[in-house]
């Protein structure tokens, strides 16, 4: 029905009749003369309507906002001062000879160009109107090219794209489940997986060497800014790997995809322990494009009277550090009263702080409530976080916990509202996780999985599982996790130990991985892999604030999707087919109701 998009159309066309199909962005009546802005998914194009051709004059003058149009006409440059060199389409025209009407359309819920001033909960029940603005069209783009780099590079690499089940069996991951109930075995429920992890595990087993896969991924839990309940993971395994080489092979593709489709050269990733992640920037994610460490001050904390600081400098599972804000002095008491307040989400009881004025004059330089409480320590104190006239130093003193994710999210939202940022992007990899975190009874889970390989033997693990660490890595991004993974357990008696340590029982152990533990036992090689969120890397490339300006059909906070109305109550006889009561209803004909 067409001959070009929108978007194709430049110079090189000029005199050149062509037709296109498009939506009308914009009308204007000049005069007479009436202009159409036509819009498609490649761009915006000008088209000009005279009154000559009449009927086409009145097909145009009928046609509103998001008409459905097909024009044809001659392409020619546009009059002297009427051009915009800022426009793909900005210097040409095109006088149309014919305009035809494939469809009218009602007027729209938000105009394309004011959807900044529409709430996004509009916006998302009217999703495809909100995909037609340019900006939406650009970021799905985006992602579409970024799929088609990822599956290339993984391709040339020798990588498989191999599906695995969607429809499969409850395990232990670290989320919810989303259970879907079986017609045919009364009473049994299927699950949607949080990761392809078992299947490519077993892919490995069955000798396929290198897999690949753009998968689904469904996890039932609290949602925010980058969390969807489901989202698309590049998921990635190989065989007769260690962790260089799996880290090698990803961190080449994503050097390449920033190159080929961002044109920015990433720098060589540096390594970073997980402990030292914590303890420099109390994150396993830091955003080291902020030039702000937490310090240590345990030892100086220890010496002074005031029990908010020394109690848990003392304490075995505490924490004390100081965060120095160069510059920071000229924040206001009421922005100060702001960061405590945000503090305050992560556990922290209070923010405390100092301003250094002139720290020539000792105390009398400093302003702070808190420093009469530690004379006998400040001039270490100053001297260790480097402090210098005009700087605010921060404290967070509390389990190592609360410290760490409180004060390590202050960094980066100092860093956010004072726009310390020293470079655009700032890639590391975090490696040497502990293989367990315990919760506050002291039982013990999987940092990552229970699939993750310890870098020790069975005995020693056996032997002080809480000190363990295991062969897991994740690649970060300007504070964001793009992507986790490790070398996995091709032993069965590694995994039988790992459950043992978690207390998952033999029966249990059989009961929800009896495949996997029978698959370990014939001839499983040494493997490993890693998966990235793809949504995540869009909105970082994109320069999106959420993931969900990058997925097409989002659903909101609340795990909804307002479009479809989803999830919806299902009939009576759908679910007598599943043998399922719901318990309102079971209650309410009880009672005769």
């Amino acid at each position: 029905m067409r001959s070009h998009y929108c978007g194709q159309l430049n110079e090189t066309l000029v005199d050149q009749t062509v037709t296109v199909c498009g939506w009308v962005h914009r009308r204007r009546d000049h005069g007479g003369v009436i202009f159409l802005d036509m819009r498609d998914r490649d761009g915006i194009a000008q088209f000009v309507v005279d009154p000559d051709t009449a009927e086409a004059f009145a097909n145009a003058d009928r046609a509103r906002s998001e008409y459905v149009l097909r024009i044809t006409g001659r392409v020619r440059l546009r009059p002297e001062g009427t051009q915009n060199p800022n426009m793909p389409t900005g210097m040409i025209e095109v006088l149309a000879k014919e305009v035809e009407a494939l469809n009218s359309a009602a007027t729209p819920p938000f105009q394309l160009d004011e959807h900044g001033k529409v709430g996004e909960e509009v916006r998302l029940k009217h999703r495809y109107i909100d995909l037609r603005r340019p900006d939406m069209i650009e970021k799905l783009r985006l992602r579409s090219r970024i799929s088609h780099n990822v599956r290339a590079y993984l391709e040339n690499q020798g990588f498989l794209d191999i599906e695995t089940p969607v429809l499969t069996r409850a395990t232990p991951e670290g989320a919810r489940d989303y259970l879907v109930p079986s017609r045919t075995h009364a009473g049994s429920f299927f699950a949607l997986p949080q990761s392809p992890q078992l299947f490519k595990q077993l892919l490995m087993v069955a000798g396929f060497d290198r897999y690949y896969q753009i998968a689904k991924c469904f996890r039932d839990e609290d949602l925010r800014a980058d969390r969807q309940p489901e989202f698309t993971q590049i998921d990635i395994e190989a065989s007769f790997v260690e962790e260089d080489d799996i880290m090698g092979i990803t961190e080449a593709m994503i050097r390449q995809l920033f190159q080929e489709v961002l044109s920015v050269e990433l720098p060589e990733f540096p390594r970073m322990t997980w402990q030292e992640a914590m303890d420099r920037f109390g994150s396993d994610k830091p955003d080291l494009r902020i030039p702000l460490e937490l310090t240590d001050v345990d030892d100086l904390m220890q010496q002074v009277s005031f029990n908010v600081f020394s109690g848990p400098a003392k304490a075995e599972d505490g924490r004390v550090a100081a965060l120095k804000v160069p510059g920071g002095a000229k924040l206001s008491r009421k922005e100060i009263d702001e960061y405590t307040k945000f503090v305050g989400i992560y556990g922290a009881k209070g923010l405390a702080w100092i301003k250094v004025n002139e720290r020539a004059k000792g105390l009398d330089g400093l302003q702070s409530p808190i420093v009469k409480f530690m004379e006998n320590v400040v001039e270490e104190l100053l001297d260790r976080v480097g402090a210098e006239d005009g700087d605010i130093i921060f404290f967070g003193a509390d389990k190592a916990r609360i410290v760490n994710e409180a004060i390590g999210a202050l960094r980066v939202k100092l860093g956010a509202d004072l726009n310390l940022y020293t470079q655009a992007w700032a890639p590391l990899w975090v490696v040497d996780f502990p293989m367990f975190e315990a919760d506050d009874n002291g039982r013990l889970s999987p940092l990552h999985h229970p699939f993750t390989a310890p870098s020790c033997s069975p005995e020693e693990l056996k032997a002080d599982p809480a000190k363990a660490l295991s062969r897991a890595y994740d690649m970060v991004l300007n504070g964001t996790e793009l992507g986790g993974g490790s070398i996995r357990i091709h032993n069965q008696t590694m995994q039988s130990t790992v459950f043992e340590i978690l207390g998952i029982g033999e029966e249990e152990a059989q009961e929800k991985f009896g495949f996997l533990l029978d698959a370990l036992q014939y001839g499983a090689p040494p493997h490993g892999g890693l998966a990235f969120g793809l949504d995540r890397l869009v909105m970082l490339m994109a320069g999106a604030k959420t993931i969900r300006e990058v997925i097409a059909f989002p659903k909101t906070q609340s795990a909804a999707c307002l479009m479809t109305d989803a999830p919806g109550e299902v009939s009576a006889d759908q679910l007598k087919e599943l043998n399922i009561r719901l318990r309102q209803k079971a209650k309410a004909e009880a009672a005769g109701e």
